[in-house]
């Protein structure tokens, strides 16, 4: 994407009522006005708060919102240029129960209070397979206590990736630290009886992968 192009986004990313992009200080130094206060000051509602973490594009939180409008979606990345085709459709099609937040999952817990977030999609993440790189894995140990720390007691957690070593590496961290896992599966399209809201939705990077015939695993969990 030209430069021209992603600050035509930016800019007009600005002009949407739905895109939210607090500075680092204005989270972690001051207090972010909607922190605990989604529901009641954007929303307007008491519906379930469901995020999606690394949203890029907005597909899935787009496609998610549509499904259930009885609950209400923020989709969450750093990158304003990508969402900005979502937070564009959610105002052309007025999708009322959906949201963009352009900010580091590391602060996370900085944008959302205690038990306020019902349930956490987290859609084919970077499985950042060198050691080196374990710290941005966003299923690991540090991330879970900060989702754990904005979920409900009953809040729950969905992984959906491509990466056999993604899923692999969270069930394994799952199982040792004693979290609850719900559901697992290593290949959602090839297995019955897997949850529909799991398979009936398919960002474009998915349908490519589904192509070549290559595997989409799922987990859905607990944090404990």
């Amino acid at each position: 994407m030209g430069s021209k192009n992603k600050l035509r986004r930016f800019r007009e990313n600005e002009t949407f009522s739905n895109v939210f992009q607090p500075t680092r200080e204005e989270l972690v130094i001051e207090e972010f006005a909607l922190k605990g206060h989604w529901n009641k000051t954007f929303f307007k509602n008491e519906n379930p708060l469901v995020l999606e973490l690394g949203c890029g594009k907005g597909e899935y939180t787009i496609a998610l919102a549509k499904r259930y409008p009885n609950k209400n979606f923020i989709g969450i990345d750093i990158k304003g240029a990508r969402f900005w085709r979502g937070a564009k459709t959610a105002v052309e099609e007025q999708i009322t129960n959906v949201a963009f937040l352009r900010t580091q999952i590391e602060l996370i817990d900085f944008a959302f209070s205690q038990n306020e977030v019902d349930e956490i999609w987290i859609t084919f993440p970077d499985p950042q397979i060198k050691y080196k790189r374990t710290k941005h894995r966003m299923t690991n140990s540090e991330f879970l206590k900060r989702y754990k720390q904005i979920l409900k007691p009953e809040g729950v957690v969905n992984l959906k990736t491509d990466s056999e070593f993604m899923h692999g590496y969270t069930l394994g961290l799952l199982h040792g630290a004693g979290h609850e896992v719900i559901y697992a599966n290593h290949n959602i399209y090839k297995q019955e009886g897997s949850p529909d809201e799991v398979t009936s939705i398919q960002t474009f990077y998915e349908s490519q992968y589904l192509e070549i015939n290559k595997p989409i695993t799922y987990i859905r969990f607990k944090i404990k």
